[in-house]
């Protein structure tokens, strides 16, 4: 495939026009290429790759805080590694069919690099970033949002938010129980929006004391909120001297 022509194709897959179409050769030539093809006087996409992974945590930093903003740090760390990482990079990378765009030595063509999960994941980094050199950042938030779609639909989310949703609760419970002997409770208070795109809102009893309340995409989303804020509230409350604690529940 000619130069010109898979950089006009990729462009349609993405989406995006290059202002700065050498921008785009970089992001897509491997280093076995220019090894092979001195001539080219170019740099390979190592740099961009080094550029596109501080991107595109940002971007997906700043999509999951929109969403999430109740969460903490470590948190939306945590969903962002379920995202970000080699595995979920090369299968998007596979969806977009990028391996087909790349420029590859011919070692390195022939041993399956159009496929290598690996370089797959380091040249849709290196994409991203020469779309930043190319737009700026509010661009590259707007292509991640769109390519990343399926990523960020709570279904993709469902484990490390069930994994959170454990935490929280199970926290909550633990802590209610060692000052109170009693478990909390979980009531849907209200639900808007389309069926498509439902909003949630939670609240949590303890012994018909309302605790907190949280809202998110799911009711396990919305659950999860509730503890937290339950949990955050309550350790506000703690006595400092532990041995008061039992004689201490009126303070909570």
């Amino acid at each position: 495939m000619e130069h010109a022509s898979v950089l006009e194709e990729l462009q349609e897959v993405l989406q995006y026009r290059f202002r700065e179409p050498r921008l785009l050769f970089q992001a897509l030539l491997h280093r076995s290429y220019v090894y092979e093809n001195p001539q080219f006087d170019q740099a390979d996409n190592e740099t961009l790759e080094f550029l596109g992974d501080a991107v595109l945590n940002l971007a997906i930093s700043h999509l999951l805080l929109e969403r999430f903003p109740d969460y903490n740090e470590g948190d939306l760390s945590r969903l962002r590694s379920s995202i970000v990482n080699e595995r979920e990079l090369a299968k998007l990378s596979l969806q977009l069919d990028l391996g087909r765009y790349l420029f590859l030595g011919k070692g390195e063509d022939l041993t399956g690099g159009r496929s290598k999960p690996s370089l797959l994941a380091d040249s849709l980094e290196a994409l991203l970033a020469a779309i930043y050199l190319d737009s700026d950042l509010t661009n590259v938030i707007g292509i991640v949002s769109r390519l990343f779609t399926q990523y960020l639909a709570i279904e993709h989310l469902e484990h490390p938010l069930k994994a959170l949703d454990k935490d929280y609760k199970t926290q909550l419970q633990e802590l209610t129980q060692a000052h109170f002997k009693q478990t909390p409770t979980y009531f849907l208070e209200a639900e808007e929006g389309p069926d498509h795109d439902k909003t949630f809102f939670m609240g949590v009893l303890l012994d018909e004391r309302l605790l907190a309340r949280g809202s998110g995409k799911s009711k396990k989303e919305a659950q999860q909120l509730a503890a937290k804020r339950a949990l955050d509230e309550l350790r506000a409350q703690e006595p400092e001297d532990s041995g008061q604690r039992s004689d201490d529940r009126e303070r909570w």
